[in-house]
């Protein structure tokens, strides 16, 4: 019988899968399945200073909340670029693309996404935009 909590510290106890997939100034954990969650998921971000995450992202059904926990910089959603600081919420609907970038301090940063289905993971509802920031000057 599964517990009815889990335990994992988002930084120690959960991969990093930016580091895998070879993105560098980024670390992303994504702790749905470390945490056994049926439900929701949870990642921690870690941008270091002037680090832009290089592609955009949109979920299929996932509504997501972004919590900003120390540092700042900016987001961009769809064309959209807004200033985001520490204990800024940000909720965005699954249809608007979007993404970080870190100001001069860096930032860490908190996703929550719910409904999921039990077993799957929190990226496999997303659609990835490579080279989504283009060269534009946000």
């Amino acid at each position: 019988m599964a517990s009815d909590y889990t335990k994992a510290n988002l930084a120690a106890d959960v991969p990093d899968v930016a580091a895998a997939m070879g993105v560098e100034g980024v670390s992303a954990h994504f702790a749905a399945q470390p945490l056994e969650a049926q439900q929701t998921g949870i990642s921690l971000q870690r941008l270091e200073p002037g680090t832009r995450i290089p592609f955009g992202h949109r979920q299929n059904v996932q509504e997501e909340i972004y919590v900003v926990i120390a540092g700042g910089g900016r987001m961009r959603l769809d064309d959209e670029v807004i200033a985001v600081g520490a204990l800024d919420a940000i909720r965005v609907a699954p249809a608007v693309i979007r993404n970080f970038e870190a100001g001069p301090d860096g930032m860490d940063l908190l996703a929550f996404g719910a409904p999921r289905e039990a077993g799957e993971e929190a990226t496999s509802d997303g659609e990835m935009f490579p080279g989504w920031w283009g060269d534009e000057d946000f």
